[in-house]
């Protein structure tokens, strides 16, 4: 268990300076949903997918129209949300290999469980992990008590392997110890697991990491799903990528239906969000799901594969059905979320900016004046950056296929409130703001540098 320095405030006076009291520190759930598409769930506008529980969600807490994934990919976005920082900074830039015995997240860094963990809160991560496969970078090692997943980037949800270029492999974990479970079907294995786990510890604070493989493929929804979406005449393949949303939606209903049977559900945080946009890749059939009127995809730095569905809900305590169009971003919940449960992270030098203002009052302004991004290897290093209303892509690549770019598209600059569909390069005839956005990304991409240089020579 790696040390760090904070101090944990009582949350009962933080609650009181928010206009709410509570005889305990909420628990706090962070469901985190994988390659689901910005505007796949009814509360995002879309009208053939059923999905009354993210709704449900929706209309209990508040909803947000601008919110960013840390990265376009699996990894990078997890170690985002889960340290506080932007990918690049936590050390996970891409994906991390699935093969078991390759690190990942690197243990010097501070995660939200760590920070959690020590101020008393029980913790467990179910789910998808994919932030390496040692036992030290494995969940167990990271601050969580307890964990039960697949450690690689996604598995077969009835044989539990692994399946890549080869050789496939089993993979799902119980606190670091292989388990089977044949046939089971993994979405119900995480239902259960987190039953268990909230039921133990029912009585005190948890926190619990509910990092779902859905809708990432092999798409495997339910058969009254599938049936429901081929009657419907939904075409292929977004028929198979509905069915396993709706599928998902109907898991998360069950975590919510535990909450609430054990009279839990006011005394609990619920946080969803997407890890990034839909996938196009051939394993996903090509496509299924839909960024709406937003440019690219998975892997994509366009708004399609950066903006994805994010609610907070909280009853009782949050205002409730309510939308908020400021910007935020996936690295915001760990600083948010401490803040509610009364616990400070001032000493933890995070990226991410607490929301809880915005949360609460539709008139804050977003605390980030500035966001950034960067992926990819040398040579072929994609990066973005964002500062009110002007974002500046470098290099950008657009998975959805949705235009063509050619070499004058390496700096693509796009107002996002008037050109939001990213389809026209305003860089030409805004040359200044280009200059300026640019210079911002450098001097953020050196600082960065210079960290880990030190970080090296100090260690």
């Amino acid at each position: 268990m790696k040390t760090f320095t904070y101090w944990a405030f009582l949350c009962v006076l933080l609650l009181s300076l928010s206009g709410t009291a509570t005889a305990r520190q909420p628990n706090v759930i962070i469901v985190y949903t994988d390659d689901q598409g910005t505007v796949d769930a009814g509360c995002y506008g879309t009208k053939d997918i059923q999905t009354p529980n993210i709704d449900r969600l929706s209309t209990t807490g508040v909803r947000f129209t601008q919110f960013y994934a840390p990265a376009p990919v699996c990894s990078p976005s997890r170690a985002g949300l889960l340290t506080g920082k932007y990918p690049i900074r936590s050390g996970v830039p891409g994906n991390v290999s699935s093969t078991m015995g390759h690190p990942g997240l690197p243990t010097e860094q501070t995660t939200i469980a760590e920070v959690f963990s020590g101020a008393g809160y029980a913790t467990a991560h179910i789910g998808k992990w994919h932030l390496g496969t040692t036992p030290e970078t494995m969940p167990n090692g990271q601050g969580f008590d307890h964990s039960f997943g697949h450690m690689g980037g996604c598995i077969d949800n009835y044989s539990h392997f692994f399946y890549w270029n080869g050789p496939n492999r089993h993979d799902l974990y119980r606190n670091g110890e292989e388990v089977f479970a044949d046939g089971e079907f993994f979405p119900d294995l995480m239902v259960k697991e987190a039953g268990q786990f909230i039921e133990k510890n029912k009585e005190k604070p948890f926190f619990m990491y509910y990092a779902m493989n859905v809708p990432h493929y092999p798409y495997q929804g339910d058969t009254k799903w599938l049936q429901h979406y081929n009657d419907a005449g939904v075409p292929y393949p977004r028929n198979l990528y509905n069915a396993f949303v709706s599928t998902l939606d109907e898991r998360l209903g069950m975590l919510l239906d535990k909450l609430e049977a054990l009279g839990l559900r006011e005394d609990t945080i619920v946080v969803f969000q997407s890890d990034h946009g839909h996938s196009h890749e051939e394993r996903a059939h090509l496509g299924g799901g839909s960024a709406g009127p937003y440019r690219g995809a998975k892997f994509s730095l366009f708004e399609g594969g950066i903006r994805v569905p994010a609610v907070i809900s909280w009853p009782g305590h949050i205002p409730e059905n309510e939308v908020r169009d400021q910007m935020g971003h996936g690295s915001d919940w760990f600083p948010t979320l401490a803040e509610y449960c009364g616990i400070d992270t001032r000493d933890l030098a995070l990226d991410g900016r607490s929301i809880t203002q915005v949360i609460q009052d539709a008139r804050a302004k977003t605390p980030h004046e500035i966001l950034f991004w960067e992926g990819g290897h040398a040579g072929s290093l994609r990066w973005a950056v964002r500062e009110g209303d002007w974002k500046l892509l470098g290099n950008p690549i657009d998975t959805s296929d949705k235009g063509e770019l050619g070499e004058d598209d390496k700096l693509f600059l796009v107002n996002i409130t008037t050109h939001a569909n990213e389809m026209e390069n305003q860089a030409a005839a805004h040359p200044e703001i280009v200059e300026q956005l640019h210079e911002h990304y450098k001097t953020w991409n050196k600082s960065v540098r210079d960290e880990q240089k030190l970080n090296r020579d100090q260690g």
